[in-house]
C-alpha cells in the first residue's frame, strides 16, 4: 500500500457522495495530493478542510493510480482571516491557482515554500501592497517552475541589464528603455519589485507586476478557457484597488 505523512497546505476541496470530500493539497516532497476525506462535510472537519490551513496529512492507497483515503489534524487554521474579504479573495485565488495549475505528484518545494511564505504575509504584512507584492513574486515563481519562466534580467533586444523599464507581452522579456523608444504602449511596464531590486514597491507598481503575471498565467497555464478561475483573480484585484484607493 502507498502512503505518505507530510505537512501540506489545503488547496481545494469538493464534496464526493452524501458525506465525504475530495481533497487536493501541496506539500513540500510530493507536490500537489489528492484524497478522500471520509466525513470531510462533517461539522467537526469542515473547520479543518478549509483552503489556507496547514494541516497534518496522512495519505493511504492500494496503488499509485488509486485515489487514497486521506486523514488530516489542523497544524495552524487561517480562518480568522477568511473574515476579511481581501484576505480571504487572495487565499481564494493562491490556493486555486496551485490546485489548478500543478500536475499532482510532482515535487515543487520552491513552490511550496513559497506559497507558505505568502499565506504567512497576508496574515501578517502591516499593508496589503506587501502581501500583493508577495503574491506577484509567486505567480512569477509557478510560471517559471512550469516551464515558462520571464527572462527579466537583461532585453531581449540588446542584450543588457541597463536600465530594464518593459516587459515585452509576446515573449516575456525584459526591453530597456532606450529600445523601447515608439513602442513603449505595445509594451508593459516592468516594476524594479520584481526584478528583486525595490523591497517596498508602491501599490502602483504591484499593480503592474500583477499585470505582467496575469497576462502570461492567462496565456500560458490558464489558456483563456477556465474563466471562473479568472474570475476570482479579477476578483481579488478589485477589492485590492479599492482598498488602496
Amino acid at each position: 500500500m502507498a502512503g505518505l505523512t507530510a505537512d501540506a497546505i489545503v488547496c481545494a476541496v469538493r464534496a464526493h457522495g452524501e458525506h465525504g470530500a475530495i481533497l487536493r493539497a501541496l506539500t513540500e516532497r510530493a507536490g500537489l495530493v489528492a484524497g478522500y476525506v471520509r466525513g470531510g462535510r462533517s461539522r467537526r472537519l469542515r473547520p479543518i478542510l478549509m483552503p489556507g490551513n496547514l494541516v497534518a496529512l496522512d495519505l493511504r492507497a492500494r496503488t499509485e493510480d488509486q485515489l487514497g483515503g486521506a486523514t488530516v489534524e489542523m497544524i495552524a487554521s487561517r480562518a480568522p482571516l477568511l473574515a476579511e474579504p481581501l484576505a480571504a479573495a487572495a487565499i481564494d485565488w493562491a490556493t486555486s491557482l496551485t490546485a489548478a495549475a500543478l500536475p499532482e505528484s510532482q515535487p515543487y518545494p520552491s513552490l511550496y515554500a513559497a506559497l507558505s511564505a505568502l499565506l504567512e504575509a497576508i496574515a501578517v504584512a502591516p499593508a496589503a501592497r506587501l502581501w500583493a507584492a508577495a503574491l506577484a513574486r509567486y505567480e512569477l515563481l509557478l510560471l517559471a517552475e512550469l516551464g515558462f519562466g520571464l527572462s527579466l534580467d537583461e532585453c531581449v533586444a540588446t542584450g543588457t541589464a541597463a536600465d530594464l523599464a518593459f516587459v515585452s507581452p509576446k515573449s516575456g522579456g525584459a526591453v530597456g528603455r532606450a529600445a523601447a523608444a515608439g513602442y513603449e504602449a505595445r509594451l508593459m511596464p516592468l516594476p524594479p519589485f520584481l526584478r528583486g531590486r525595490d523591497a517596498d514597491p508602491s501599490i502602483a507598481d504591484v499593480i503592474a507586476g500583477l499585470a505582467i503575471t496575469g497576462h502570461f498565467l492567462d496565456r500560458d497555464i490558464l489558456d483563456g478557457r477556465n474563466r471562473d478561475l479568472l474570475a476570482v483573480r479579477e476578483r481579488l484585484l478589485g477589492r485590492l484597488g479599492r482598498a488602496v484607493a
